[in-house]
Protein backbone atom coordinates (compact mmCIF):
# COMPACT_ATOMS: atom_id res chain seq x y z
CA UNK A 1 0.00 0.00 0.00
CA UNK A 2 1.40 3.38 -1.01
CA UNK A 3 1.77 6.33 1.32
CA UNK A 4 -1.23 8.11 -0.26
CA UNK A 5 -3.61 5.21 0.19
CA UNK A 6 -6.00 4.92 3.11
CA UNK A 7 -6.49 1.59 4.76
CA UNK A 8 -9.73 2.60 6.49
CA UNK A 9 -13.00 3.62 4.94
CA UNK A 10 -16.35 4.82 6.28
CA UNK A 11 -17.49 1.24 6.84
CA UNK A 12 -14.74 0.79 9.43
CA UNK A 13 -16.68 3.03 11.82
CA UNK A 14 -15.43 5.79 14.10
CA UNK A 15 -11.91 5.73 15.42
CA UNK A 16 -13.00 7.25 18.73
CA UNK A 17 -15.10 5.08 21.02
CA UNK A 18 -18.35 6.59 22.36
CA UNK A 19 -17.18 6.44 25.99
CA UNK A 20 -14.22 8.63 25.05
CA UNK A 21 -16.58 11.33 23.75
CA UNK A 22 -18.47 11.40 27.06
CA UNK A 23 -15.51 10.84 29.40
CA UNK A 24 -16.97 7.51 30.46
CA UNK A 25 -20.41 8.83 31.34
CA UNK A 26 -23.43 6.89 30.14
CA UNK A 27 -26.23 9.17 31.35
CA UNK A 28 -26.57 12.93 31.62
CA UNK A 29 -26.73 14.48 35.06
CA UNK A 30 -30.02 16.13 35.91
CA UNK A 31 -32.29 13.72 34.07
CA UNK A 32 -32.38 11.88 30.80
CA UNK A 33 -33.75 13.00 27.43
CA UNK A 34 -36.51 10.95 25.79
CA UNK A 35 -35.96 10.03 22.14
CA UNK A 36 -38.79 12.25 20.97
CA UNK A 37 -38.12 15.16 23.33
CA UNK A 38 -37.56 18.37 21.38
CA UNK A 39 -34.55 20.48 22.31
CA UNK A 40 -33.34 23.88 21.14
CA UNK A 41 -30.51 26.29 21.83
CA UNK A 42 -31.48 29.00 24.31
CA UNK A 43 -29.54 31.71 22.52
CA UNK A 44 -27.33 32.30 25.55
CA UNK A 45 -23.83 32.94 24.21
CA UNK A 46 -21.38 30.31 25.42
CA UNK A 47 -18.69 32.91 26.03
CA UNK A 48 -15.67 31.62 27.92
CA UNK A 49 -17.67 28.64 29.15
CA UNK A 50 -17.11 26.89 25.83
CA UNK A 51 -14.73 24.31 27.27
CA UNK A 52 -16.43 21.64 25.29
CA UNK A 53 -15.37 19.18 22.66
CA UNK A 54 -16.00 19.71 18.95
CA UNK A 55 -18.96 17.33 19.34
CA UNK A 56 -20.52 19.62 21.94
CA UNK A 57 -20.19 22.47 19.45
CA UNK A 58 -21.78 20.36 16.68
CA UNK A 59 -24.72 19.48 18.93
CA UNK A 60 -25.21 23.11 19.99
CA UNK A 61 -25.16 24.31 16.37
CA UNK A 62 -27.62 21.59 15.36
CA UNK A 63 -29.97 22.85 18.08
CA UNK A 64 -30.26 26.30 16.50
CA UNK A 65 -33.78 25.25 15.51
CA UNK A 66 -35.93 22.96 17.68
CA UNK A 67 -35.10 19.32 16.92
CA UNK A 68 -36.11 15.96 18.41
CA UNK A 69 -33.27 14.20 20.21
CA UNK A 70 -33.50 11.14 17.94
CA UNK A 71 -33.19 13.30 14.79
CA UNK A 72 -30.23 15.10 16.33
CA UNK A 73 -28.50 11.77 16.87
CA UNK A 74 -29.20 10.57 13.33
CA UNK A 75 -28.26 13.87 11.72
CA UNK A 76 -24.93 14.10 13.51
CA UNK A 77 -24.12 10.41 13.15
CA UNK A 78 -23.56 10.05 16.90
CA UNK A 79 -24.94 7.29 19.14
CA UNK A 80 -28.05 8.32 21.07
CA UNK A 81 -26.32 7.77 24.42
CA UNK A 82 -23.52 10.14 23.45
CA UNK A 83 -26.00 12.79 22.27
CA UNK A 84 -27.92 12.54 25.55
CA UNK A 85 -24.76 13.09 27.62
CA UNK A 86 -23.63 16.01 25.45
CA UNK A 87 -27.12 17.56 25.67
CA UNK A 88 -26.97 17.19 29.45
CA UNK A 89 -23.69 19.10 29.56
CA UNK A 90 -25.14 21.87 27.40
CA UNK A 91 -28.36 21.98 29.46
CA UNK A 92 -26.33 22.30 32.68
CA UNK A 93 -24.68 25.40 31.23
CA UNK A 94 -28.02 26.88 30.13
CA UNK A 95 -27.13 26.61 26.44
CA UNK A 96 -30.00 24.30 25.44
CA UNK A 97 -33.45 23.63 26.85
CA UNK A 98 -36.31 21.22 26.36
CA UNK A 99 -38.94 22.75 24.10
CA UNK A 100 -41.40 19.87 24.25
CA UNK A 101 -41.24 16.74 26.28
CA UNK A 102 -43.55 13.84 25.62
CA UNK A 103 -44.26 11.82 28.70
CA UNK A 104 -44.60 8.24 27.59
CA UNK A 105 -47.24 6.14 29.28
CA UNK A 106 -48.91 9.07 31.04
CA UNK A 107 -52.05 9.06 28.91
CA UNK A 108 -50.81 11.95 26.81
CA UNK A 109 -50.76 11.71 23.08
CA UNK A 110 -47.66 12.90 21.21
CA UNK A 111 -48.14 15.97 18.99
CA UNK A 112 -49.61 15.27 15.55
CA UNK A 113 -46.37 16.35 13.87
CA UNK A 114 -44.44 13.66 15.72
CA UNK A 115 -47.04 11.04 14.84
CA UNK A 116 -46.88 12.07 11.16
CA UNK A 117 -43.09 11.79 11.14
CA UNK A 118 -43.24 8.33 12.68
CA UNK A 119 -45.85 7.24 10.14
CA UNK A 120 -43.79 8.64 7.25
CA UNK A 121 -40.72 6.83 8.58
CA UNK A 122 -42.61 3.55 8.78
CA UNK A 123 -43.91 3.98 5.25
CA UNK A 124 -40.37 4.61 4.02
CA UNK A 125 -39.31 1.19 5.31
Amino acid sequence: MGSGERWLDRDAGPLVRPYALTRGRTRPEGGDFELISVVAATGVPPGDRLRYSPDHVRVLRACAEPVPVVELSAGLGLPIGVVRVLLGDLRDEGLIALVAEVEAGRGRRPPNGVLREVLDGLRAL
